[in-house]
């Protein structure tokens, strides 16, 4: 079963992680779990944008037409996935660093499987109030970032001393990351592509 591991993250990490370094499934498995799972925050955002509507604050809501909801999901998956891959790019280079040789497919499982939880969230957009969707992503970020320094001893096979920096510097550079894809997007919506609205 391809998304076998989800329970496991959640319910007991640290074995959860060891059965998964037992293992080493093949890229594709990888490859298949993060494409799956990245629908859910990638689908469940267009349907609440475009036919359920986003409330902020005490104000109306916010619908989103349809061609520009589906536009803003797509960028949104394609997003996470490249995020994902980049982040498994990340971790792989900076190995080298902690005297750790991992392959791809182990620093692909390693943010496939850190990422997991933030993107599960994702299902909290179809009850599109700002405020709880803040707070549930923050819960799934602090876990998302707990299974990365419980994880990387484990995927990395280096001691645990080592494996808190080296989780400590992909935490930095993967918050880097997602400000320059903010930015990004900032960029764009001032380019023009922003979303056209329902009034």
């Amino acid at each position: 079963m391809i998304l076998n591991h989800i329970w496991g993250l959640y319910a007991h990490p640290k074995e959860e992680w060891q059965t998964i370094e037992k293992r080493h499934e093949s890229l594709v498995y990888s490859l298949t779990h993060i494409l799956i799972v990245a629908l859910i925050p990638a689908v469940c955002s267009y349907f609440s944008a475009a036919h359920i509507g986003w409330q902020i604050g005490a104000g109306e809501l916010i619908k989103l037409t349809n061609s520009s909801a589906m536009i803003m999901a797509t960028a949104m998956y394609i997003g996470i996935v490249g995020g994902v891959f980049a982040l498994a790019v990340l971790i792989q280079w900076m190995a080298k660093t902690f005297d750790s040789q991992p392959d791809f497919t182990q620093s692909l499982e390693l943010a496939t499987y850190t990422a997991t939880p933030l993107l599960m969230v994702g299902i909290t957009a179809l009850f599109p109030v700002l405020w709880f969707v803040a707070m549930a992503g923050l819960a799934a970020l602090v876990y998302s970032v707990y299974l990365l320094y419980s994880g990387v001893p484990i995927m990395m096979n280096i001691p645990e001393e080592k494996g808190f920096i080296y989780s400590s510097s992909v935490v930095t550079c993967g918050l880097v990351m997602l400000v320059s894809l903010m930015a990004v997007s900032a960029i764009l919506l001032g380019m023009g592509f922003g979303a056209e609205y329902i009034s």
